[in-house]
């Protein structure tokens, strides 16, 4: 299975946050939008991402005082990006790798979507499903 088919049934939902915006307005759009990760972009362009680990460093590092503070000083700036045409197989191991739980998703330069380990693995669980399911149909028919 490919990224885009996923993002095609995921919708293309990205929810994103500036560098400036103060962490504690961050952490308040994670909770609000259920999910583990904020891309933080500059205007159009992606600069970093926020994952709960990021948060759970500053806090850790800074105390409450980190809640003040801009994402951009708390973001993982190094960002590893997927691409529309690329397989759940290879994105599950550059996240393996990475130990990274979040892929923003790039089509010629420009931010599609995310996806995530979840999601990955639930395309995964749905095609080898599938797969059985064929199989004893192929299997009671002959």
């Amino acid at each position: 299975m490919l990224v885009a088919e996923i993002l095609k049934d995921k919708g293309p939902n990205v929810f994103t946050a500036g560098p400036s915006d103060s962490l504690e307005a961050t952490i308040q759009a994670l909770e609000t939008k259920r999910v583990g990760a904020l891309v933080v972009c500059d205007g159009d362009r992606v600069v970093g991402i926020l994952s709960e680990r990021d948060l759970v460093r500053a806090v850790a590092r800074h105390g409450g005082g980190a809640l003040a503070r801009p994402v951009g000083d708390f973001m993982t700036a190094e960002v590893v990006f997927a691409e529309p045409t690329e397989t759940v197989a290879v994105l599950m191991e550059r996240m393996t790798d990475r130990r990274i739980r979040h892929l923003p998703v790039l089509s010629e330069g420009r931010l599609i979507g995310v996806v995530s380990i979840g999601d990955l693995v639930k395309s995964q669980i749905a095609e080898a499903t599938f797969e059985a399911e064929s199989m004893k149909a192929y299997i009671g028919a002959g």
